[in-house]
């Protein structure tokens, strides 16, 4: 879809998540996947600058491929659950700069999982047209049970009885991540793809590049990744 525009108030702001809520696909709209690509913003000049950064990996190779960062002016406040409004636009210019369009893009921030069931992801995702999945470390509304040990264990994340997201432990004796559906991807298919893309770590690959390059990074790596 176009991109709206992005000066509004709160109030305003609000009022769009709940317009733009019923476009999401919660269902898998996936194509071959070839490159995937992780996320992440960081903040420069005590918050008036905003630094977005994409990594592309191949997959399933996990390689980095090609990566991009774009600054933007951070034009909206900060308030909980419309961190997309001050995010997405230098992600969008950071996407608009790379030759290889993504497949796929892993999202370090919640999808569904949000009181209007439009987080970062589910933004993002619908506004790029890519499939997205919503990866937190952290978790902003609901309830679940205890998280299995064994790598790969998952519970539902449960919001007044619906569905929002899951528990998922990417790493045995690591605290789990909150994963939720962003655009065109299913939950249980979000779920196999965070898992393909965890190697080592805690978090995906995909989430590792990106804050790397969204916390100054870059400098060390090649410049043919520009």
């Amino acid at each position: 879809m176009a991109e709206h525009r992005w000066n509004l108030t709160p109030a305003e702001a609000i009022a769009l998540q709940e317009q733009l809520r019923p476009r999401v696909i919660a269902r898998d709209r996936v194509g071959k996947v070839r490159r995937v690509a992780g996320v992440d913003v960081g903040f420069e000049q005590e918050g008036a600058v905003t630094r977005a950064a994409v990594a592309v990996l191949s997959f399933p190779e996990l390689e980095l491929v090609e990566w991009a960062i774009a600054r933007k002016p951070t034009r909206f406040p900060y308030v909980p659950g419309l961190l997309s409004f001050r995010e997405t636009p230098a992600v969008l210019a950071a996407l608009a700069k790379l030759r290889l369009r993504p497949d796929l893009l892993l999202c370090d921030g919640q999808g569904l999982a949000h009181p209007r069931r439009f987080g970062f992801a589910c933004h993002l995702g619908l506004l790029a047209g890519i499939p997205s999945i919503g990866v937190a470390k952290t978790r902003l509304i609901g309830e679940h049970g205890d998280v299995p040990a064994r790598r790969g264990g998952w519970v539902p994340l449960e919001d007044h009885e619906e569905v929002i997201g899951a528990v998922l432990r990417t790493r045995r004796g690591v605290k789990p991540v909150f994963v939720s559906v962003g655009h065109r991807v299913g939950l249980e298919t979000a779920i196999r793809w965070v898992m393909a893309c965890v190697t080592r770590y805690r978090l995906p690959e995909t989430t590792r590049w990106a804050h790397r390059l969204a916390s100054g990074g870059e400098r060390r790596l090649p410049r043919r990744a520009t």
